[in-house]
């Protein structure tokens, strides 16, 4: 079988490349544009995730295996579907926030053009990204694909629009099982934009984490439907008089159906009291 050329480094390329650098749990192969995405293994295009049925069935499978070895026990179906929801989304949304954070470039990845493989190793992506948006000074302007807006509001609205476009359909795959609609889904992709793109700009260092936390509230300042909420970010008082940056998120993982001991930092079944001890604990360590 002959070998397909490398596909040309795209315009968001060195975004894709840094987040792995810092995090190498995330990679992203782009294909040329003629290339059929892989099959086989553990690959699992998004399209069939949005379609349901046996490609939605084997995917889920990852995550009731995984549960039922941690754990001892099974999960709920829902909320199997829930983490599934959740292990995809997140690594998803950085496909077009990363870019957007570090090159002011928002690429189009519609369900058609994503394919994903999370049991060989890292999360890997497979992607055709062939269509971007960008700002007119951008040297990237110029290029096939580009689709070029006026000011910083436009590009952040690209943002919105570009992941709506790739989760929408996917979370028509994920809803009935999950048991979940609308608002409480949008509520989960809300949570996994943001808390994605805190988690890899910390890696990137302190003075990245906190333009992250200004960039998203911009970003998800709220009533910008149909996400929920605002980006979420606020401080809160060590015992020391420190100040301990945390978020209210806009939806519950429901790990604590599984754990009820074992609540996240930011979840909202979290009072401000846990909160503070589990931030002091995790910096004290």
């Amino acid at each position: 079988m002959p070998v397909p050329p490398p596909a040309p480094r795209s315009a968001v390329a060195d975004a894709y490349a840094r987040v792995t650098e810092v995090f190498p749990g995330l990679t992203v192969k782009e294909l040329n544009p003629d290339e059929q995405a892989p099959r086989g293994g553990g690959w699992v295009s998004a399209t069939e995730l949005a379609e349901g049925g046996a490609g939605l069935e084997g995917f889920l499978a990852w995550d009731d295996a995984q549960v039922l070895r941690d754990h001892g026990r099974p999960g709920r179906p829902d909320v199997i579907a829930g983490f599934g929801l959740h292990r995809y989304a997140w690594p998803a949304c950085l496909l077009i926030t990363v870019p957007w954070f570090l090159l002011r470039r928002v690429p189009r990845l519609p369900v058609t053009h994503v394919s994903y493989d999370r049991t060989q190793g890292p999360m890997t992506f497979a992607i055709h990204a062939d269509r971007f948006a960008c700002l007119p000074a951008d040297p990237a302007a110029t290029l096939p694909g580009a689709r070029v807006v006026p000011d910083d509001e436009a590009l952040r609205a690209e943002v919105r629009a570009a992941v709506a476009e790739h989760m929408e359909p996917v979370l028509t795959g994920f809803g009935p099982p999950m048991r979940r609609r609308g608002r409480a889904l949008w509520g989960m992709v809300t949570d996994e934009i943001v808390e994605g793109l805190w988690y890899v700009a910390e890696l990137l260092g302190e003075s990245e984490r906190r333009r992250a936390e200004h960039e998203l509230g911009l970003l998800l300042p709220g009533a910008t439907k149909p996400y929920v909420g605002s980006a979420g970010f606020r401080l809160l008082t060590g015992p020391n008089g420190e100040s301990l940056p945390t978020r209210d998120r806009a939806s519950c993982c429901m790990f604590y159906t599984l754990d009820p001991e074992d609540t996240c930092v930011t979840c909202p079944r979290t009072c401000d009291g846990d909160r503070v001890a589990k931030l002091t604990s995790a910096t004290t360590s």
